[in-house]
């Protein structure tokens, strides 16, 4: 089982426990150790009861195609010296590839959870990750019909793919209760329904002074009405904290920066806000489960089913547009979300009987 990054955690800690219900299977896991802050690794672990990683590749950051390599070197040595049955990976980042590579080059099977999944963007890094480890993959597992119908699409043999359900719907239904004892409204002094989350941290939209300028733009605004809550990604902290932009966040007294929380903290807020704002995949996903408008600062979603059925809808980076989404929300004009089919708690569940059958 391999996890990397913040978004894999809560993805891995269900499968973990539903392999766990199996004696014959040995499940080990490694943490390449793509994201290796405490406020972004550790504490998930705590927090969701994910056992300590057998393996920590601890790879660090560094540029798409140096940390993927490095990956990819560090993991191939965990495969000879103790080759598995199987490698199990999640989502879409450079861990996902990198690991998926190593083992089918090594004539290990892959199995891919969150398979189908397409944005049809390829200057997302997300989204190559994504067509490359699908078309490597023995068993790929959709969380929602996208995924299914994509796949098809590609060429893909219907004997290797599942619609599962949601693995990260898994974690928020099996944690809802207890995220419901945080006190991280009080924390903060935020109040039930009176307050907007944010959420930044694609390269498309951080690492661009001028887009960065037109979303704030319309924040400046929000701001003045509401607070806007703030939980900074290391990566846009340092593009939010020279030049222009941190002068005009500064003058924006109804904006607060706080540092990454954890996972529990995170969906108190998340469950409370009026709205939120995020470029965030797996946010969309949440925000459907708990009936809170979403507003997605992309022009796509590899995640239609969000917006088809539940509260997500797509502002881009345009000032006038975020607003009047903003605006939607406000007049309660939102159309009353569904849940999409197989988001009920038990997508980790049918993951490993599927596995048990094909490969035990």
């Amino acid at each position: 089982m391999i996890a990397g990054a913040r978004p894999n955690f809560m993805k891995i800690a269900p499968l973990m426990s539903a392999f766990s219900k199996y004696p014959q299977v040995h499940c080990r896991l490694v943490h390449t150790g793509q994201h290796y802050d405490p406020a972004l690794s550790r504490i998930f672990f705590d927090e969701l009861g994910i056992p300590k990683p057998d393996v920590n590749l601890e790879v660090g950051s560094g540029s798409h195609a140096s940390q993927t390599a490095e990956i990819m070197k560090r993991f191939e040595k965990v495969l000879e010296q103790s080759p598995p049955h199987a490698v199990i990976v999640v989502g879409d980042v450079n861990s996902t590839i990198a690991c998926g590579l190593v083992a089918v080059k090594m004539g290990i099977r892959l199995a891919h959870v969150e398979a189908g999944l397409r944005s049809f963007d390829r200057t997302m890094p997300e989204e190559i990750n994504r067509v490359l480890t699908d078309a490597i993959s023995d068993l790929l597992f959709c969380s929602e019909a996208s995924g299914v119908t994509n796949l098809r699409r590609e060429g893909v043999p219907e004997d290797k793919i599942f619609l599962v359900g949601n693995v990260m719907i898994d974690t928020l239904l099996r944690h809802r209760e207890r995220a419901e004892a945080s006190r991280i409204l009080e924390t903060l002094g935020l109040e039930t329904d009176e307050y907007v989350l944010l959420t930044l941290h694609r390269p498309s939209n951080v690492d661009s002074d001028g887009t960065l300028a037109r979303i704030f733009a319309a924040l400046e605004v929000v701001q003045k009405e509401r607070p806007v809550v703030f939980p900074v990604h290391p990566r846009t902290r340092k593009a939010i904290t020279s030049g222009t932009l941190a002068r005009q966040i500064a003058d924006m007294p109804g904006l607060k920066l706080v540092d990454p929380l954890g996972y529990l903290d995170f969906i108190k807020l998340m469950a409370h806000a009026k709205v939120v704002l995020t470029d965030s995949g797996g946010i969309q996903e949440e925000t459907t489960v708990l009936q809170i408008p979403c507003l997605t600062l992309r022009n796509n979603t590899e995640r239609p089913s969000t917006i088809e059925m539940g509260t997500n809808r797509l502002v881009g980076a345009d000032p006038d547009r975020i607003l009047a989404g903003y605006r939607t929300v406000l007049a309660n004009k939102c159309p009353v979300g569904k849940i999409p089919p197989f988001w009920d708690g038990h997508a980790a569940e049918r993951i490993a009987e599927i596995l048990i059958q094909r490969w035990a």
